[in-house]
């Protein structure tokens, strides 16, 4: 079996071929495509064969796929802006015959009204009516994305978001990448929807993690939509990515990312990697 992962020069697929060395692949047995080939250089120094791939460019994707029999489609980086790419790599995974592929998708994007849900369920429908056989694997919030609160809360001891009540079950992106390893190695997953989370955790729950992690008190402080938006506005941010921000916060705040599931602990065999933990390595330095 030969394994491509799509956007190894990207957190979440560097992540997933470092995840499949762990779990004893074999270099030669897995493509580490990126479109900027240096961004995996490490990878190659390891033995794993390092392709340029980029989703805008069909010749690049026929070429990585080259004797490769399972992929892993991670997901573009650019909202309401990727499909395309992603139509690229379904099209020509179905040209080469592979046996599998692993799409990374977002929380019930099927029925979701999350802003960041319709690329993911067109993608789905894509592979659905590709014929491929598939796998597809929901990631829920990453606790990553709080790096920039984390970083405001060292210095203000406040985490400010207009979520309201909200929760998200969020988990540390080495948590998904380990998911993915598993599901490419393994056989009896094709066919199957993966909802992949950790435990619920309020913002409340996050301003008490980052106070734990920072070694002082963290107070969570909802504002409104308006208020969010207008400090948003005051850094510079052009409307388009200011909207964008708020309705990602209204989304929480209306629970479509307060979801229970236990596919990432069943498929990795451990509890998820905790906030603490996760917020740890992403401490800025004192």
């Amino acid at each position: 079996m030969t394994i491509l992962v799509t956007a190894a020069g990207g957190h979440l697929g560097h992540l997933v071929v470092d995840a499949l060395l762990a779990r004893g692949a074999a270099p030669d047995t897995i493509v580490a495509g990126a479109r900027t080939v240096s961004k995996a250089a490490d990878l190659a120094d390891k033995g794993v064969r390092v392709v340029p791939l980029d989703y805008t460019v069909p010749e690049s994707i026929d070429a990585a796929l080259e004797g490769v029999d399972t992929v892993l489609l991670v997901s573009g980086s650019e909202p309401g802006g990727r499909l395309e790419g992603h139509r690229n790599v379904i099209d020509a995974a179905a040209r080469a015959g592979v046996a599998k592929l692993v799409y990374t998708s977002a929380t019930h994007a099927d029925t979701s009204d999350l802003i960041l849900a319709p690329d993911h369920k067109a993608t789905e429908e894509a592979i659905t009516a590709s014929g491929l056989p598939a796998v597809i694997l929901r990631n829920n919030w990453y606790i990553e994305n709080y790096a920039g609160d984390l970083a405001t809360a060292a210095q203000t001891g406040v985490l400010s978001a207009a979520v309201g009540d909200g929760a998200v079950a969020a988990a540390a992106r080495a948590d998904y990448a380990e998911a993915a390893a598993v599901v490419l190695l393994e056989d009896g997953h094709l066919g199957r929807t993966y909802e992949l989370g950790g435990p619920r955790a309020t913002y409340s729950d996050i301003a008490a993690a980052m106070g734990e992690v920072l070694g002082r008190e963290v107070v969570y402080t909802p504002v409104t939509a308006d208020d969010l938006a207008a400090r948003l506005a005051s850094f510079g941010l052009d409307e388009g990515t200011v909207g964008f921000v708020v309705t990602l916060d209204t989304d929480i705040s209306r629970g479509v990312l307060d979801v229970a599931s236990s596919d990432l602990t069943d498929l990795i065999g451990r509890p998820t990697t905790s906030w603490t933990e996760a917020l740890r390595a992403l401490a800025p330095a004192s």
